[in-house]
């Protein structure tokens, strides 16, 4: 088989230490690639298990709060950065336009160009999710943020806001949670206990995904609404 020579380009071969170990064959590198594929999948596979063993409670718990809200008039909004603002696009895209059950009112704070880039501009970028939420948002609509490492400085500033203005507040954040974790006013919160973004953000997905589901089967449970949770 042929060899790998060529030097990687700078931060490549952080990513990829085993093409860019000088001389390499390419069954070995193939080898290694293996290796690493299946590591990652039993260590997304370990995370959602313990998610659900840890988390399962709770989640069916905010799932019925989430549930109350919609049939009261509530609406999702949705936020993140990075990777996680991709993300709070697709639960607000879940929620609206799901391929099954029913359209829920929600929408991504990401999403809209002009605005994100008039407020990071005008009035800076910590409060870009929190000023839209002052603008559009009303007691018993839900308030969702996503960050992998819990400390997004404009995602502690949003639920603060929501929780201000009586919205239930859920958070998704790995590790140990970082700021989010000192919060004394989230009403729901899922760390994903990993060091890893990208394990984070897998793990992140199954349990925005799992809400929705457990979100409609609390809606069709739902005859007549009932009080919110207190606090």
């Amino acid at each position: 088989m042929s060899v790998l020579e060529e030097s990687p380009p700078d931060g490549i071969g952080g990513l990829y230490p085993f093409l860019y170990a000088g001389r390499t064959d390419m069954d070995s590198a193939l080898a290694e690639a293996n290796r690493s594929t299946a590591e990652k999948a039993a260590e997304i596979v370990r995370l959602r298990r313990r998610m659900a063993e840890e988390s399962g409670a709770e989640l069916a718990e905010c799932a019925e709060e989430m549930a109350l809200r919609f049939t009261s008039g509530g609406r999702l909004f949705t936020f993140g950065n990075g990777g996680s603002s991709t993300d709070a696009q697709e639960v607000a895209t879940t929620f609206l336009h799901p391929s099954h059950g029913r359209p829920l009112p929600a929408l991504s704070l990401t999403s809209d160009v002009a605005v994100v880039t008039a407020l990071s501009n005008d009035v800076g970028f910590e409060v870009v999710f929190a000023r839209q939420l002052a603008a559009l948002a009303r007691p018993g609509d839900i308030a969702f943020g996503l960050s992998t490492s819990g400390g997004s400085c404009n995602v502690v500033q949003a639920f603060e806001e929501a929780a201000h203005r009586g919205m239930l507040t859920v958070g998704l954040a790995g590790d140990q949670g970082g700021r989010l974790a000192e919060l004394d006013l989230l009403d729901y919160l899922f760390i994903v206990p990993s060091s890893s973004v990208h394990r984070i953000q897998e793990a992140q997905t199954t349990v925005y995904h799992v809400l929705w589901e457990l979100t409609q089967h609390a809606l069709d449970s739902i005859s007549v609404p009932r009080g919110h949770r207190s606090g």
